[in-house]
């Protein structure tokens, strides 16, 4: 599969472009976020979403993330609690994900109530999401194994199971906390790239 360009903020039109036509298709692309290499897919399409469970080798019963553009796109996806706006408001773009009611029919939640929704800091990512709409991306390596950390790498892992890979340079970063704000009190799911405690004191205690 073809490795592209996607170097810049912006990054290349073209880039952005020849991605959001392999996703239109209801095919993988692999992309640069602010933490590690992703895999992502329409969060509109299920049926693109299970060639990802596929390629990632990962379980059925472990839902995909959505990346979203910000606050308004978020909301396309998701009922957001006061708690949930104020973590976006204070973390986004950057390495949080806040799990959160889903909007009825949203294809992302896969039938399950809730659905984990992130802005990622990082160009690549924040340029496709605001072009193509919201986003199932999770991290780019099979199920347990580390992310590779350059795109050069992530095409030879999965081959043609992706159809193409935006360059955005290594990636190296933390994956993202993840926090579940359905509730009265926020519960921590996985410590990440934003620290607990700074969750707990953006939203109050």
């Amino acid at each position: 599969m073809p490795v592209i360009d996607a170097l810049g903020s912006p990054p290349p039109a073209s880039a952005i472009a020849a991605a959001m036509a392999e996703l239109a298709a209801g095919h993988i692309v692999a992309l640069p976020t602010d933490t590690v290499y992703g895999l992502a897919v329409g969060a509109d399409r299920p049926e693109a979403m299970a060639l990802v469970y596929e390629a990632k080798r990962r379980p059925d019963d472990l839902r995909l993330p959505v990346l979203v553009a910000g606050i308004e796109q978020a909301t396309t996806v998701v009922h957001a609690s006061e708690a949930g706006l104020v973590l976006m408001r204070r973390f986004w773009p950057g390495a949080l994900t806040i799990v959160l009611p889903a909007r009825p029919g949203a294809a992302a939640a896969g039938g399950h109530p809730t659905v984990g929704v992130r802005s990622p800091d990082a160009p690549v990512a924040a340029a496709l999401c605001a072009a193509a709409g919201p986003l199932a991306v999770t991290s780019a390596n099979h199920h347990g194994a580390d992310p590779p950390a350059t795109a050069a790498d992530v095409a030879d892992l999965f081959g043609e199971e992706v159809a193409l890979v935006l360059d955005g340079g290594p990636c190296t970063g933390t994956p993202s906390t993840v926090v579940d704000a359905t509730g009265s009190v926020l519960r921590l799911l996985r410590e990440g790239g934003v620290p607990w405690r700074d969750v707990l004191a953006a939203a109050g205690g």
